[in-house]
């Protein structure tokens, strides 16, 4: 017998009916005309070949075959109202999976919260993290490894689109009893003489692509390249060297007692992304915490900058 024979509408009606022990009250139920529904449980019981209720003037009952056919009716219509929860669910971004890199801090901090704001309005979305250097955000992305990327704007080639976020100023951070945390405001020539620490390769790239054009006497190089920018402010925290980080590493920075210290004339400015693939198409989930994160992000990023 072709599965394909039955209509959903037949199963509910046989359901109600059961459920009611009445076509009126059945009726009722869908919304049909007592007649309608007789017509159904007709169609049915020719399809199935038996009898699944046993009339008279006074009662509606279910035949021996109708008990036995009630269970897998009702497991068929349970089945096809989760499969209608899950399509709601996926049209209104409201169900799945999305796999978002960030480096330490931000994936630490801004997106855990990020996600918690988020799951307190689509609980049913599991976003999970992966802590990822800066220069391999956009190649994750490309490679399919995560679904978006939030970090330090990078360049992205073809298949990845960057969207700017928030902008955060570069600043030193330094320990309360440094020589530099003395001044409200830094020069870029008052680093000369001071140790600092870089925090990745990228860090250490954008300070010396700040001054490219400066005279080599007036450039600000590190004296150690970390690969995390918890051990630089660790080592900051110290009195070891100071660091130069974007302002927003301030959720981990003022825990260990740094000080923040803008760097002026240039004031330089990092611009935070939101990396995304634009040749896999994000699931309505991913589209949802994508829109989610450009809208959030910024109003985390105030309170630390």
């Amino acid at each position: 017998m072709a599965l394909t024979r039955y209509t959903l509408r037949q199963l509910e009606a046989f359901v109600a009916v059961a459920e009611q022990r009445s076509f009126t009250g059945a009726a009722q139920r869908m919304g049909l005309t007592a007649q309608a529904v007789s017509q159904l449980i007709a169609e049915l019981e020719a399809i199935v070949d038996f009898r699944l209720f046993e009339r008279t003037t006074r009662r509606v009952a279910l035949s021996s075959a109708g008990q036995h056919f009630l269970g897998p009716a009702e497991t068929v219509l349970r089945y096809v109202q989760a499969a209608e929860i899950a399509a709601s669910d996926v049209r209104n971004q409201a169900a799945g999976i999305v796999r978002v890199g960030a480096p330490q801090v931000l994936a630490g901090a801004a997106i855990p919260a990020a996600i918690g704001a988020f799951q307190a309005l689509r609980p049913r979305v599991v976003v999970r993290v992966k802590d990822l250097p800066v220069d391999q955000l956009v190649d994750a992305v490309t490679a399919g490894d995560v679904d978006l990327a939030v970090g330090p704007d990078r360049p992205t080639g073809e298949g990845v689109q960057g969207t700017a976020v928030f902008d955060s100023r570069w600043v030193l951070w330094c320990a309360p009893d440094h020589p530099l945390a003395r001044r409200r405001q830094l020069r870029w020539t008052d680093l000369h003489g001071h140790a600092l620490v870089a925090a990745g390769r990228d860090h250490e790239r954008s300070v010396s692509q700040m001054h490219v054009n400066a005279p080599a006497d007036a450039r600000v190089e590190p004296v150690d390249v970390v690969d995390n920018v918890s051990t630089a402010l660790g080592i900051a925290a110290q009195g070891l060297a100071a660091t130069l980080a974007p302002a927003y590493v301030g959720v981990v920075a003022r825990p260990l007692g740094l000080v923040m210290r803008r760097v002026v004339e240039p004031e330089t400015v990092r611009t935070v992304c939101l990396y995304r693939s634009t040749v896999r198409t994000l699931p309505p989930a991913g589209e949802a915490f994508a829109d989610h994160l450009l809208q959030w992000l910024p109003g985390w990023q105030k309170k630390d900058d």
